[in-house]
């Protein structure tokens, strides 16, 4: 396989040389496996280019059509933007056949682990099968990084294998953030925190649909003063109405919290993100979901009429 890497393809006729010595080398090698990584660095569509870096993508192009099925060359490539890709390097006869790479689901994440930690020493506490399913949404990046965060951990207290405990740290570190232990925070802003963050907890404790709660702390992790994660029980295909609603009430949790303990006039901005979170969830409920009994099933385009961005206007403000 040669692997092609776009560094110094930038420079006027450097990044079309690159390519006719890359296939060419390919030839001589023939059976042989082109591998182009970040293809859209120089395949993204030519409107967004100048004059002369169009050059490179005009020469992939042609060594593309240049094939003949005996010559044994396979292109293959890998990007992450795929909408930007110039149409005529996705017509059929080029990059016409696309796999979508998506996140790992919890047998693939146990698996990813296991490739992971298998030249690691394992407490008998470990269950790599409890970590896989505590981390969904993680990507195979996220879990190599949280096994090397779990090693580094051991390594600074000196243990001889890895805990169940370093893991679990290594996993809410990336979840929730690095604690800020040095921090100062007043007494009244713990307690404030504490009760704001019980309110998040109560609600979705006690509201049917939410997620199960992982974890309730007012340590101070990244630019937070406190935190509840949630972890759900399984990996989700799609999500229900009842269980966005749930979302909802556990974003107003904590501002609730604080109108009952402390009343509306010492409520604190410490539901900003809570009160952002919410609205951009309401506004999807209603514009792309069709959620709104008011409203209808339908999807509303980014410029919708005033009548009609008034009447979203108004179910989002619940």
């Amino acid at each position: 396989m040669l692997r092609c890497r776009r560094s110094c393809w930038w420079f006027v006729g450097v990044g079309a040389r690159r390519v006719r010595s890359l296939f060419q080398a390919a030839k001589k090698k023939a059976p042989c496996i082109i591998f182009i990584d970040e293809i859209d660095a120089v395949g993204s569509t030519r409107k967004q280019w100048e004059g002369h870096t169009k050059k490179t993508l005009h020469q992939l192009l042609v060594e593309m059509d240049g094939f003949e099925q005996n010559e044994g060359i396979i292109l293959m490539a890998a990007t992450n933007l795929p909408d930007i890709l110039d149409p005529a390097l996705t017509r059929p006869g080029r990059f016409d056949r696309h796999i979508v790479v998506t996140n790992p689901d919890v047998k693939g994440r146990q698996e990813i682990l296991e490739l992971y930690l298998e030249d690691k020493p394992m407490a008998d506490d470990v269950d790599v099968k409890t970590i896989a399913r505590g981390t969904p949404g993680f990507n195979g990046a996220d879990l190599a990084n949280l096994v090397n965060i779990a090693a580094i951990k051991a390594a600074v207290e000196g243990a001889e294998k890895l805990t169940a405990a370093q893991l679990e740290f290594a996993k809410d570190r990336i979840l929730m953030g690095t604690e800020r232990k040095t921090m100062f925070i007043s007494e009244e802003s713990k307690k404030l925190t504490a009760y704001h963050e019980s309110g998040h907890a109560i609600v979705a404790f006690n509201t049917e649909g939410a997620h199960p709660i992982h974890k309730a702390t007012i340590m101070p992790r990244g630019s937070a003063l406190g935190m509840v994660t949630q972890l759900p029980s399984s990996d989700e295909t799609s999500i229900s109405k009842k269980q966005l609603l749930a979302r909802l009430d556990v974003c107003m949790g904590g501002r609730v919290a604080e109108e009952l303990i402390f009343g509306q006039d010492h409520v604190t901005t410490g539901a900003s993100s809570d009160l952002h979170t919410a609205t951009e969830l309401a506004q999807y409920m209603v514009s792309n979901c069709g959620m709104s009994d008011a409203i209808g099933p339908m999807h509303i385009n980014e410029r919708p009429s005033s009548e009609l961005q008034s009447r979203v206007d108004a179910e989002v403000c619940f």
